[in-house]
């Protein structure tokens, strides 16, 4: 996603007063749902960090969250959000966005599904993303494409390291 965001700059935007503003860094947010509230932890400069420096920073806020030890700051300043419900067996939803952010991905569960492939009858996992995005700042053909290209890499994740 912070490699994508980067590509089209306006999903990493917001509509701040009438007009607007582009970010310069890449700051996502990780929607983390707790028994007393939802967290969203911030990865700062994702778009400069490698796939395994994510996972191991994303693991430690998460942890940092569940152990009631994150701070305020490391609440502050993403641009874009991610929200993952899959673990609670949901496939489809609509996330809402995590204002001043102009977008905010939907993560559902990965499941089996009976799919045709080139003419045959075969069952792959398949897993649904949405996109809530703030009409002001991105229009639905902006979204749509950026789906497809999130689609593309990771159905080919190979691609992400080209």
């Amino acid at each position: 996603v912070s490699r994508l965001l980067k590509k089209n700059p306006v999903l990493n935007s917001a509509w701040v007063g009438d007009k607007i503003f582009r970010y310069e860094e890449v700051n996502i947010a990780l929607a983390v749902g707790l028994e007393e509230g939802l967290y969203v932890p911030v990865i700062r400069d994702a778009d400069k960090k490698t796939l395994s420096q994510i996972v191991i920073e994303s693991k430690e806020l998460i942890n940092k969250v569940k152990t009631n030890k994150l701070k305020p700051s490391e609440q502050e300043g993403s641009t874009f959000t991610i929200s993952n419900v899959g673990m609670y067996g949901i496939t489809t939803f609509t996330p809402i966005i995590n204002m001043p952010n102009s977008a905010i991905l939907g993560v559902g569960a990965t499941v089996d599904r009976v799919v045709p492939v080139d003419g045959e009858i075969k069952i792959r996992p398949i897993m649904n993303l949405s996109l809530t995005s703030d009409h002001r700042v991105v229009d639905g053909t902006t979204a749509a494409k950026f789906l497809k290209e999130l689609k593309n890499l990771l159905e080919n994740p190979y691609k992400m390291f080209i």
